[in-house]
């Protein structure tokens, strides 16, 4: 049996989202939440659960309308427990939104699959938002914190590239160049040079978003002009930042609204709120 990131769709889903108009489309991205098994249990001095529904409903307050789709950049289960999968799901389908979720190194996919696989697109997979495509890959690796996409997948990408050239979305949990910090750097995307290589091949590709590093980072993969690579903040808690947030709220948890215009163009938004306040700690940290 191949290992999991190397197996790839047959079929490409469409994500239900408003016809195409004068309106953009527009993707909510999420990141690296660290569920646990207990809702109430705590890592890194926060309750996770609580962390990333205090920021959905966040979010949500400062966008116009609802997003036509809900993206979490990987890192969703910490303890990689059915449980805090469960909780995930929860949370997520009384949302409303259609939802789109990436595996992160933190993750354990086939119970990603197993809870969530009927309620969300789950990587790798291609979605249909309009006129715009979503290419979503899985990074996971098993046993390694850093990332791999596999030849299966880099070629399955190529042919959705080169077979669709709709103005594309890509998007995988572990950033595939460095950003400047030497921690995230060892375990960023392992195959990032030969994606890199794919994503130049063609000019459908517009973007390419990601998670795993806690901050908001903005980069260019590729030689000139560079595709535009968007790290996105964590909704449980931030790491050193390595640019200045553009909000100067670099240390709160945040998000991202993309909104897709059906003419190729796309503008992008950091969101930024506080923390939901934790109540004195009553149970042990994970």
């Amino acid at each position: 049996m191949r290992p999991l990131q190397e197996r790839v769709p047959i079929s490409e889903p469409d994500v239900e989202a408003r016809a195409p108009g004068a309106d953009p489309l527009r993707l909510l991205q999420l990141s690296d939440p660290h569920l646990l098994r207990e809702g109430q249990g705590r890592y890194r001095g926060r309750t996770p659960f609580a962390q990333l529904r205090h920021g959905l409903e966040q979010a949500m307050a400062q966008l116009s309308a609802p997003p036509d789709l809900l993206l979490i950049s990987g890192d969703l289960c910490q303890d990689e427990s059915w449980g805090g999968y469960v909780q995930l799901r929860n949370l997520l389908t009384a949302s409303g939104l259609p939802l789109a979720l990436l595996p992160g190194n933190h993750d354990h996919p086939v119970l990603l699959q197993a809870v969530l696989g009927r309620h969300a697109a789950l990587a790798p997979t291609a979605l249909r938002l309009g006129p715009w495509r979503l290419l979503l890959l899985s990074s996971h690796r098993c046993g390694d914190g850093g990332g791999w996409l596999g030849a299966g997948q880099r070629t399955w990408l190529r042919q959705c590239l080169h077979h669709d050239l709709s103005p594309t979305l890509v998007a995988v949990h572990h950033p595939p160049l460095p950003i400047g910090d030497p921690g995230f750097d060892a375990i960023g995307l392992r195959d990032g040079p030969e994606l890199a290589a794919i994503l130049q091949e063609t000019s459908s590709a517009a973007m390419l978003l990601c998670g795993h590093v806690h901050q908001h980072w903005q980069g260019l993969l590729g030689a000139e002009p560079g595709l535009p690579v968007l790290a996105c903040p964590s909704t449980l808690c931030a790491f050193e930042a390595v640019q200045p947030c553009p909000l100067g709220r670099g240390q709160d948890p945040g998000g991202r609204l993309l909104e897709l215009h059906p003419d190729g163009r796309w503008s992008q938004r950091l969101l930024r709120w506080s923390p939901w306040l934790e109540p004195a700690a009553d149970v042990s940290e994970t």
